[in-house]
């Protein structure tokens, strides 16, 4: 899923958290929070879901018997050093999960969260979200994939406030996710997705 386009509040009213939560449990379509403001999110592209879930199987292949738990687009997340609550498009976390204090719907922990890039969305996630994703302590890497072309991005958390980046281009290359011990192959996880 990504953010509506015009990324703007529903009726430009602030809200609470509380006030978020609650509308959004009996939402039919899906909002992040951002500090007062709700913002709705569209649907994805054939592209997007795609790379989604060829992802999402590579993963849930490469963890079995590991010890973590994996979800994808509707898991709830909350970031409370920046009052925000997003849906990565696919998260890790290791078992056992932690909920917010009060919720069974809302995760705290992930160590891994991936991210697939849209025209719309490709900024927010590069900075906004990843700025937001580094507040949590047990945060240790982040993917982002793009949808046009085989090209991912992956961050490592390598220190206090020290991530090392890695690009890795064309259908040829291997990602180790190094939190988890899984290698993923670009030919594997852009399967069947036709580059315009």
């Amino acid at each position: 899923m990504v953010l509506a386009t015009d990324k703007t509040a529903i009726n430009n009213e602030s809200y609470t958290a509380e006030q978020y939560l609650e509308l959004e449990v009996s939402a039919e379509t899906r909002s992040e929070y951002w500090n007062g403001e709700i913002v709705p999110m569209s649907g994805g592209t054939p592209t997007h879901n795609k790379i989604s879930s060829n992802m999402n199987g590579l993963l849930w292949l490469g963890l079995k018997g590991k010890p973590y738990d994996l979800f994808i687009a509707d898991q709830r997340l909350a970031i409370p050093d920046r009052n925000i609550y997003a849906y990565p498009d696919i998260m890790i976390l290791p078992r056992p999960i932690e909920l917010q204090a009060g919720r069974k719907d809302t995760v705290i922990n992930p160590i891994l969260i991936a991210e697939v890039l849209s025209d719309s969305t490709e900024a927010y996630d590069r900075n906004k979200k990843f700025s937001a994703y580094r507040t949590i302590s047990t945060f240790q890497e982040y993917v982002l994939i793009d949808q046009y072309q085989p090209h991912v991005e992956h961050y490592v958390k390598q220190g206090s406030h020290q991530w090392l980046f890695t690009e890795y281009d064309g259908l040829d290359q291997q990602i180790m996710l190094t939190s988890i011990s899984v290698e993923i192959s670009l030919v594997d996880l852009y399967e069947n997705v036709v580059f315009e």
